[in-house]
């Protein structure tokens, strides 16, 4: 069962990185972790800031300690002069305690100088990595575009190249159909000339029947127009009425 349930959970992560690969768009994986060095980047920024503003404080108490040691210096050489030697000694006392304070001071200066110094030069290489990573990203957004533009183009290529492939093919059923209706009506022309079918016109009769018909009906055509030419007197009579004409003129 549990060895079903593995099965199960591995389609199912196989499933959801397909998707995810699938949903991701490199161009915006990119831009996100340019904005999370960015966001690396000011955190260093500001505590270099911090680190100098400690620093920036201690050299100011530094320096009102060396005010107080310098007013101590001077009021034990006046109580010296005035013959309080007791007050002077009290002086250079409270002085001693401020050359101390003075030094630690100054040790903690040294350090928050070199903390801010290697913050700084972090803070500097890291600029000069994210600016690199930002060309590089515009560089690689730029080549997954244009990528993914070729690749559209070539997906509308290939959808015209199947869309042409199909269109060949009924060009050629086409071409061959005609081709055979061609050959079709050709044959059949060929086989009324020849009178081996009967041409539904001339009512069933072969070509030499039908070609006598024309050339008798041609003759009488010819003959009924003679006639018609002698009976108006626009042409020689017919043979028969010529002979009548003559015999009556002779009895007159």
């Amino acid at each position: 069962m549990s060895g079903i349930m593995q099965r199960i959970a591995l389609i199912f992560r196989s499933k959801a990185n397909k998707a995810l690969d699938a949903a991701e768009d490199p161009r915006e994986t990119l831009d996100y972790s340019y904005t999370k060095q960015q966001e690396l980047l000011q955190k260093v920024r500001r505590g270099v800031a911090d680190v100098a503003t400690s620093r920036k404080r201690v050299e100011l108490q530094m320096q009102q300690l060396q005010q107080q040691s310098d007013k101590l210096h001077d009021q034990a050489q006046q109580a010296l002069a005035a013959g309080r030697e007791d007050l002077a000694r009290e002086a250079l006392t409270r002085r001693s305690g401020l050359a101390q304070q003075i030094a630690d001071l100054q040790t903690q200066h040294a350090n928050l100088q070199a903390e801010e110094e290697k913050l700084s030069g972090a803070a500097q290489r890291l600029t000069a990595k994210i600016e690199a990573f930002r060309t590089r990203k515009e560089t690689l957004k730029a080549t997954y575009t244009a990528a993914e533009a070729q690749t559209r183009i070539n997906e509308a290529f290939s959808g015209i190249s199947e869309e042409m492939g199909d269109v060949g093919m009924a060009i050629e059923r086409a071409e061959d159909k005609t081709a055979q209706m061609q050959a079709r009506a050709g044959a059949v022309d060929e086989l009324i000339t020849s009178g081996a079918l009967n041409d539904p016109v001339s009512g069933g009769k072969d070509d030499i029947t039908a070609e006598l018909e024309r050339m008798g009906a041609t003759t009488q055509v010819e003959s009924e127009l003679a006639q018609m030419k002698a009976q108006l007197g626009s042409g020689p009579a017919a043979p028969g009425q010529i002979g009548q004409k003559s015999a009556e003129e002779e009895q007159a």
